[in-house]
C-alpha cells in the first residue's frame, strides 16, 4: 500500500519536471473541447499506453524496448499530424474525416449519443504515451527495478497504473486550470484561431524535441533536481527500506550498506525454505531440494563471480564450509547472475574452478530461487535451520563473527556436540581481500548506458552506435570518459579500434573494472596509468608494474592495488587491441 501511494505521488510529480514539456502541448491542445470527451479519454490512453509499455520493459526485456521505440516513431507521425490539424481547419476537417465517419456508423447501430472527439482524443493519448514512457524518476526506478529482478506479477502493472494514475491526475488539474485561461483570452481578445495556431506551432516544436532526443536527453538532463529530491524525500519517508533495497538491486551491496546479522540466542523464525527447483543447473553436485536437505543446517549464499563484494565474502564463506561440514553443515552457492555473460554456465564453471569453490553451485539464470527468498542484494545470507526454517539473514559484506555464530548455534540445536573454536583472521588475497572502506569515495560506475552515471565525453554516449569519442582535458571527482572509437550498449561498451580509452577520477584504495574479449579465442592487450604513470608497486593482481596486461575471459580484474591512496586521482586504461567489452568498475 505505502509504494502505491509512492507510485500515485511520484507520477503527480513529474509535472514539476521538464521531461514533461513535450507532452503538455498535446493536452492543451484539447482544451478548447469538452473535457470528458477530448481531454479525459487523451489522459486515459496517455496513462494506458505508458502503463502498457512499462510493463512489457520491465518483463519482457529488449524486445519491449524496440516496440517503444516502433511506438514513438509511429506517435512522431501521429502528432505531427494533429499540430497540422491545429494549423488548418480544413486539413483537421480531411484527417479527422474517418473517425467522424465511424462515430455516425456506432450511433446509428447504437442509437447513442455521437462520441465524435473521443476516438481522436484517445488516440492522441495512445501516442503520447508512447513518448512519454521513457520519463522516470527514482521512484518509477524503483518500481522497474524491482520487477526486473522479482519477475512478472500483478504487483508491478498495479504500481504503474498508480503511477500512471498520478500523472494523469496532476495533467487534468493543469488542463483544467489552462480551459479557463484560454476561454478568458478568447473572450477578451477575440483570439481564438490564433490560440490554436499557437498551439500547433507548440505541438510542431514538441515533436521537433522528440525527434532529435531532447525529450530524453537534454530535457532530461534539465530535469529539476528538487523533482528528485522530493520523490527521494518521499521515498525515505513513507518506505524508508525500499530506497536501501532499490540501491542495491541495482548493483552490489558493501559493507557500508549492510542488512545485520540477528544476535545469537534471538534468532526469530522468517519463514520456510522456498524451494530450489528452479535453478537451471548445478555445479559440484547434483541437484538439491529442500525436502532432502531437512536435518542439516544450511547456508544459503546469493553470488556472482564479476561482484567484487561477493568475492571479498568468500574467504569466509569457504572457511565456514571446511570447517563446519562434518558437523552438518551444507552450504550452497546461488549464482544470480549481474551481466549476460553471467549466465553461461562455462563461465561460471571456470570462476568456480578458479575461485576454489568446492561447495554446491546452484545456476539461478531466471532468478527462481532469488525470487523465492524475495532476495534484493549480493552478496546475501540466509541461515537456515534443521527443520527447513530460515532463522537468519545478512546482506552485503561484515559481521562475519554474528555470521558463524548463527552457524554454530543452529549446529547445535541440530545436536552437533564439540565443535571446533570459531574462525580467527580469515583474510583473502587478491581481489578477494578486504576493502579499506574508509577511502572508498566513488561508487560503483556502470559503462553501458542503462545504469551510467557521471560520463564526461562531450555530446554523451550514442545507444547502440559507433561513434569517435573525446575525453575532456579533466574531469571532476567520479567522472569518466571515453577515447577513441566505441559501441556503448545498454549493458557494456566495446573498443572498436586500438587505442581505444577508459579515463576515470577516483577516491579509493582499489580499481576493479570488469571485462571481456569480444570472442572467447580473443586476447586483447591494455596499459594502466595513474596520475599518468605506470602503477608501479600500486599496480593490481591481473597488471604488471609497468601498467600492461591483456583480458582473456569475462569477468572482475583488479587493476589498481595502492599502497597510500590517500585523495583523488586520475585513473586511465587503454586497450591496445580493438574488441574488449568493458562492464563496470567498483572500488575497495
Amino acid at each position: 500500500m505505502i509504494v502505491a501511494v509512492l507510485a500515485f505521488l511520484g507520477g503527480a510529480l513529474t509535472i514539476l519536471s521538464p521531461c514533461i514539456l513535450p507532452v503538455l502541448p498535446f493536452i492543451f491542445a484539447r482544451t478548447e473541447q469538452p473535457f470528458v470527451r477530448s481531454t479525459l479519454p487523451m489522459l486515459i490512453g496517455m496513462a494506458g499506453t505508458f502503463a502498457a509499455i512499462s510493463t512489457l520493459a520491465a518483463v519482457g526485456g529488449a524486445w519491449a524496448v524496440h516496440l517503444n521505440e516502433y511506438g514513438r516513431i509511429l506517435a512522431i507521425l501521429v502528432l505531427t499530424l494533429s499540430a497540422l490539424a491545429l494549423l488548418s481547419r480544413r486539413f483537421a476537417d480531411w484527417i479527422t474525416r474517418p473517425f467522424v465517419a465511424l462515430g455516425a456508423h456506432l450511433v446509428s447501430d447504437t442509437g447513442g449519443a455521437s462520441p465524435a472527439g473521443i476516438f481522436p482524443s484517445l488516440l492522441l493519448g495512445v501516442a503520447t504515451g508512447f513518448l512519454w514512457a521513457p520519463c522516470a524518476g527514482p521512484i518509477l526506478g524503483l518500481i522497474l527495478t524491482g520487477a526486473a529482478l522479482r519477475g512478472p506479477s500483478s504487483t508491478t502493472t498495479v504500481l504503474l497504473l498508480a503511477y500512471a494514475l498520478g500523472a494523469a491526475s496532476s495533467l487534468a488539474v493543469a488542463a483544467l486550470a489552462s480551459t479557463r485561461i484560454i476561454a478568458t483570452l478568447k473572450r477578451s481578445f477575440a483570439a481564438g484561431e490564433w490560440v490554436r495556431r499557437f498551439l500547433g506551432v507548440a505541438v510542431l516544436l514538441a515533436v521537433a524535441a522528440i525527434a532529435l532526443g531532447w525529450d530524453t536527453g537534454v530535457l532530461t538532463r534539465l530535469s529539476l533536481g528538487s523533482t528528485s529530491r522530493i520523490e527521494q524525500g518521499l521515498i525515505e519517508h513513507l518506505a524508508p527500506t525500499a530506497s536501501n533495497g532499490a540501491m542495491a538491486m541495482q548493483g552490489t551491496m558493501s559493507a557500508a550498506m549492510t542488512g545485520r546479522a540477528a544476535l545469537p540466542g534471538t534468532l526469530p523464525l522468517e519463514g520456510e525454505m522456498p524451494a530450489l527447483s528452479g535453478a537451471v543447473g548445478w555445479l559440484n553436485s547434483a541437484p538439491l531440494t529442500r525436502e532432502a536437505l531437512r536435518g542439516k543446517v544450511v547456508l544459503i549464499d546469493f553470488w556472482t563471480y564479476s561482484c567484487i563484494n561477493c568475492l571479498r565474502a568468500l574467504p569466509y564463506v569457504k572457511s565456514w564450509y571446511a570447517r563446519y561440514r562434518e558437523d552438518g553443515l551444507v552450504v550452497i552457492g546461488v549464482h544470480a547472475p549481474e551481466f549476460a555473460f553471467e549466465k553461461d554456465p562455462g563461465n561460471v564453471a571456470r570462476a568456480v574452478r578458479e575461485l576454489g569453490i568446492t561447495y554446491p553451485v546452484a545456476l539461478d539464470n531466471d532468478y527462481a530461487i532469488w525470487q523465492g527468498f524475495n532476495n534484493q542484494y549480493w552478496p546475501a545470507h540466509y541461515f537456515i535451520d534443521a527443520q527447513g526454517q530460515i532463522r537468519g539473514h545478512h546482506f552485503g559484506e561484515g559481521d562475519y563473527q554474528e555470521s558463524e555464530q548463527i552457524i554454530r548455534q543452529l549446529l547445535t540445536e541440530a545436536g552437533a556436540k564439540h565443535l571446533g573454536p570459531a574462525a580467527k583472521d580469515i583474510e583473502g588475497t587478491g581481489v578477494e581481500a578486504s576493502a579499506d572502506e574508509s577511502d572508498v569515495g566513488t561508487p560503483e560506475t556502470y559503462i553501458g548506458y542503462a545504469r551510467a552515471a557521471n560520463f564526461a565525453s562531450p555530446g554523451g554516449a550514442l545507444r547502440d552506435e559507433a561513434h569517435a569519442y573525446g575525453a575532456p582535458a579533466g574531469l571532476e571527482p567520479n567522472h569518466w570518459a571515453l577515447s577513441g572509437s566505441w559501441r556503448v550498449g545498454s549493458e557494456e561498451a566495446e573498443s572498436l579500434s586500438p587505442g581505444g580509452r577508459i579515463v576515470l577520477r577516483f577516491h579509493a584504495r582499489d580499481v576493479h573494472l570488469v571485462l571481456g574479449p569480444g570472442t572467447a579465442a580473443q586476447s586483447v592487450r591494455f596499459r594502466v596509468t595513474i596520475n599518468g604513470r605506470a602503477p608501479g608497486a600500486d599496480h593490481g593482481v591481473d597488471v604488471q608494474p609497468d601498467g600492461t596486461g591483456s583480458v582473456s575471459t569475462q569477468r572482475l580484474y583488479q587493476l589498481l592495488r595502492q599502497s597510500h591512496p590517500a585523495g583523488e586521482h586520475t585513473f586511465a586504461i587503454e586497450f591496445l587491441d580493438p574488441g574488449v567489452h568493458a562492464y563496470s568498475f567498483t572500488f575497495g
